[in-house]
């Protein structure tokens, strides 16, 4: 992989995202570093999953730009594609394939090197060796999910983008989770999570950005109480 399509920052500057009339996002600045969590908070229809389409590049700003390191989007094409991993609510996962050719087929598509070992460890990692060749369209969702977030990571990712990524897990998932996205963020990640699940999260984030009708109202290291500077930010108290 080009190193020029590597990066240790995303700086997404005055960035605007209308569709037709409707304003999803209004003039958002933010900045994400290698090593970091970020947790993008605020009531349904906020724009979190707008900004989360935005830096998978599935969407493209209205206005404004977004910068990985030192390339963008056009300057860099399919390489820069390749350092992103998404976890969103439709989880692209091929219903009538099993687990095992769910993520063979994105390990061919991303040239993932040695990838029959690679498949074998996200089967192990997900709990799924064992059902690895059944179709996932009989899977529950909690399955599903812990097989999505492997197709997210199978690349190695540099920026992990994932929207409610706690949904239709046990506790001991979500542990397993919160555990994995911690050690991907010191391993030199950018991870970054839109969720609502506060007390799960609390621990984990180095910092939380509310957001609240398409613009960024809070953005801090952090909070020691993540509930109660939820329930500020969104009453709009200083921050």
């Amino acid at each position: 992989m080009p190193s020029g399509s590597d990066f240790k920052f995303v700086r997404v500057a005055d960035v605007s995202r209308h569709f037709g009339r409707r304003r999803a996002l209004a003039h958002v600045n933010a900045e994400f570093h290698v090593g970091e969590v970020v947790g993008l908070l605020g009531p349904n229809g906020a724009g979190k999953s707008t900004l989360l389409g935005l830096l998978a590049m599935l969407l493209t700003p209205s206005l404004g730009e977004i910068r990985y390191g030192q390339t963008t989007p056009a300057t860099a094409g399919p390489d820069l594609r390749r350092r992103l991993g998404l976890l969103a609510h439709d989880l692209y996962l091929y219903p009538e394939l099993t687990a095992a050719e769910n993520l063979e087929f994105f390990a061919r598509l991303y040239d993932v090197p040695d990838a029959s070992a690679c498949v074998a460890r996200a089967l192990d990692r997900s709990g799924l060796t064992e059902r690895a060749h059944e179709a996932v369209l009989g899977y529950s969702r909690g399955m599903r999910q812990r097989l999505a977030l492997e197709r997210t990571l199978l690349h190695g990712p540099r920026l992990v983008l994932l929207d409610e990524p706690f949904t239709g897990l046990d506790d001991a998932s979500v542990r397993s989770l919160v555990s994995r996205l911690r050690e991907l963020a010191d391993a030199g990640a950018i991870v970054i999570l839109a969720t609502h699940d506060l007390d799960v999260v609390s621990e984990l984030l180095d910092r939380a950005i509310l957001i609240s009708a398409g613009r960024v109202v809070a953005d801090d290291r952090r909070p020691a109480d993540l509930r109660g500077w939820y329930r500020h930010a969104v009453a709009g108290g200083p921050h």
